[in-house]
């Protein structure tokens, strides 16, 4: 009997020449596993069965059943792979639930309007007759919103829009309300640090709004797999006993691993060739082959600048008729622009798409062949999201391509700890002081806060509510608490996705629109007067930063320079809560109060980052109170660096090192961390290194970083220590976001310095 042919994938080629230049620097193959199977069940009403069978569902897989009958029990959280049918595991007691009470009603959020845009099409095709499911979000017209809150039966909305839209306005949504029986909270592991914290806030404002007309609504939630799904759940809702679907039944395909790392062009630099020039060269490759292909990039910039020379790259190798058929997937489109690109991936009229992570999440995109990620997406779970889109007819492509950034090059060099490494675990802080005040007072707008409300808001909420008195925001009558002024309207002063409520406005001055908003914090490091400011790939310079009004005013730019502000910052030490001996240093937890001024800026060449000169600034301090973790240095963890002029660029450079592999352990990004060294702070009068929260009263991250710092310490001094450049690089030290323009920094210093801490117990 003749063999089978052999089967050649589109990729091949591809991967054959990266072996040969040793870009391709890793590649491992996942094997297919099969799924496992479960009878439709027969306590499913006969009509949602029907249903499902209209749509080719004859059978579950066994998460999908076990769903089912957890969330008959009480509130449940779900956490499978990728495309393993995790919308049914919370529509089918969705469904079940609207057939046995026709009056039931059901609530479920999305992050994104995409993703419920594809909820709601997927629902719409059951063709169920006792569905009505409705879209309620900001693109949702004027004169269709009463309908909705009298007759859908499930509305589909985000967050955002439950906060500022539902909640405050809930006597318009009595009748819903009294009769909600579910709440789906989809993605749920997107809502992390400060947005997860705002929405923790939210969904008990929600459960206690839906107690005053007498309802007690099931959570069902959905997420991707995280290292601690059952405390996400919990933290997110305020609720207990919640159970956990884990046990991923859904078969999975064959997938080839590839990790891609551009060039490196100067040793002693550090500097490599770019990423985004090499993923648009795979991209293009791919799709030429005719494989059906995603391409994910953090930044939307970056997603425009792929886009634009993958499309060149087409058209010089004789594929004009392929330009038509790839298009770019970003936030900042317009409704119609974002349901013509989803409606032509889900048709399959593209064979490719470059997206940021709006696509990393579950929407139906079709069947695709390969997927690339460029640069690390911030948390291994994103990573393993993302990757999870490729496996079209059985087999798949995943790839990586590594940035010059440190993280990246960690992840090259140790491509099988990468590969092998547990997600993170999803952080967030409902009761951080400033977030929970804030929703107190959106609470007090909802209705007088009561004695009662302990049960949903929390024990300190209480405490709160008097800071709030004495701020001259509630007042107190016969034990209630209400808004002193009755008329406010403070949710719309509470953005979901900010620690802040000092906010900016962004406006472009040549036509006066305004384009978006920034905390004060972050506008006088990026948006100070002459900075060069990016929104939606478009590059502005500030003309103009307007401290009375709060707005900034922005000019089109097309210079070849960027700017980078230059920031003096102080940290006092407020109060201790954690404190424990380890590696040859006293290590602290607790909350400082951290002092920043943003002294002047640097303008950089966009080619060689040379710097072209330094403007002054005259800016007031920011501060505020934040959680952190710190630890004092002995003489004998100082070594002989403990009197030289090398310590301080030692210390700054350990704590660069510790804050880029911070990430690793909690789902963050660097820019969500901030950190200080001195050889001689005035509180410990030793030298000092503390790393904090970058928000307002902290949302665990550093909390995190204290229980592993053994782990942390370890990972960063290897981050430093195989890293090939002589003096110091991006890929080890130097942060994309230091105040001091990366000045001092000791890369032999820092090595030193954490090889003592490693080898003393």
């Amino acid at each position: 009997m003749a063999a089978a042919p052999e089967i050649v994938e589109p990729w091949e080629a591809l991967l054959a020449r990266g072996r040969a230049d040793e870009r391709l620097v890793h590649e491992s193959l996942v094997p297919p596993r099969p799924g496992r199977a479960a009878p439709m069940p027969r306590e499913l009403h006969h009509e949602v069965t029907a249903a499902l069978g209209r749509v080719g569902i004859g059978a579950l897989h066994t998460h999908q059943r076990d769903a089912l009958f957890a969330a008959m029990d009480g509130p449940m959280i779900v956490t499978t792979g990728t495309a393993s049918g995790k919308s049914l595991c919370f529509n089918l007691p969705t469904l079940q639930m609207l057939h046995v009470d026709p009056r039931a009603r059901a609530l479920y959020l999305y992050p994104t309007k995409a993703l419920a845009q594809d909820q709601a099409r997927a629902l719409a095709a059951l063709r169920l007759e006792k569905l009505r499911p409705a879209i309620y979000d900001g693109d949702t017209p004027q004169i269709e919103r009463r309908a909705i809150r009298r007759s859908a039966n499930v509305v589909l909305t985000n967050p955002d829009m439950l906060h500022v839209g539902i909640l405050p306005n809930h006597a318009a949504w009595g009748d819903f309300l009294a009769n909600l029986a579910v709440v789906v909270v989809d993605e749920a592991h997107v809502y992390r640090g400060v947005f997860g914290s705002h929405v923790g806030n939210v969904l008990r404002r929600l459960r206690r709004i839906a107690a005053a007309y007498g309802t007690e609504p099931r959570f069902l939630l959905a997420s991707a797999t995280v290292a601690n799904p059952l405390e996400l759940a919990e933290r997110l809702t305020g609720l207990d006993d919640i159970t956990l679907v884990d046990e991923d039944g859904a078969p999975s395909a064959q997938r080839r691993i590839a990790m891609w790392n551009p060039p490196l062009l100067d040793e002693t630099l550090g500097a490599r060739a770019s990423a985004l020039s090499e993923a648009a060269d795979l991209f293009a490759d791919l799709v030429a082959a005719g494989a059906r292909t995603i391409c994910f990039m953090k930044s939307r910039k970056g997603v425009e600048i792929i886009m634009r020379s993958a499309s060149a790259r087409l058209r010089q190798g004789g594929h004009e008729d392929l330009v038509d058929r790839i298009a770019p997937y970003r936030a900042g489109y317009t409704a119609y622009q974002r349901r013509e690109l989803e409606q032509r991936l889900t048709r399959g009229e593209l064979r490719g798409v470059v997206a940021t992570d709006a696509l990393e999440l579950g929407i139906d995109i079709g069947e695709l062949d390969a997927a690339i990620c460029v640069t690390f997406p911030g948390t291994v779970a994103s990573l393993r999201q993302m990757w999870g889109r490729a496996g079209r007819r059985g087999r798949g492509l995943a790839v990586y391509i590594a940035g010059e950034d440190a993280l990246d090059q960690f992840f090259c060099r140790h491509p099988d700890e990468f590969l092998e490494r547990p997600v993170e675990a999803a952080i967030l802080d409902h009761e951080n002081d400033q977030i929970h005040a804030a929703h107190l007072l959106c609470a007090a707008h909802e209705g007088p806060l009561a004695p009662g409300d302990a049960e949903v808001l929390g024990p300190n909420w209480h405490e709160h509510a008097e800071r709030l008195v004495g701020e001259g925001l509630l007042i107190e009558r016969r034990g209630k608490f209400q808004l002193r002024a009755p008329e406010d309207f403070p949710a719309a002063r509470v953005p979901l996705r900010s620690a802040s409520t000092d906010i900016f406005t962004m406006i472009d001055a040549v036509n006066g629109e305004v384009i978006g908003t920034m905390e004060a914090a972050r506008a006088f490091n990026t948006a100070h007067d002459g900075a060069v400011y990016l929104h939606m790939g478009r590059a502005y310079e500030v003309e103009q930063l307007d401290l009375h009004d709060r707005r900034a005013l922005l000019a089109p730019f097309d210079g070849d320079w960027f700017t980078q502000p230059r920031r003096e910052t102080m940290t006092s030490i407020e109060r201790l809560i954690e404190r424990r001996e380890t590696m040859g240093v006293t290590l602290t937890f607790g909350n400082v109060i951290v002092t920043d001024l943003v002294v002047g800026y640097q303008r950089k060449s966009l080619v060689d980052h040379e710097t072209i000169d330094f403007h002054s600034l005259d800016l007031p301090e920011t501060a505020f109170t934040t959680q952190a973790l710190w630890y004092e240095l002995d003489d004998a963890v100082l070594g002989p660096d403990a009197f030289s002029d090398r310590l301080l660029g030692a210390l700054h450079a350990a704590e660069h090192s510790q804050i880029a592999v911070l990430p690793l352990l909690a789902m963050c990004d660097r820019w969500d961390i901030g950190g200080l060294s001195t050889n001689a702070h005035p509180q410990t009068g030793r030298p000092t290194i503390f790393i904090y929260d970058g928000h307002p009263g902290g949302v665990g991250i550093t909390r995190q970083g204290y229980r592993k710092f053994e782990r942390l310490v370890r990972d960063a001094h290897r981050l430093v220590s195989e890293c090939r450049c002589k003096h110091g690089c991006p890929s080890c030290i130097q942060s994309p976001k230091c105040g001091n323009l990366n000045e001092p920094l000791s890369k032999g210093g820092s090595a030193a310095l954490m090889r003592r801490m490693l080898d003393t117990p």
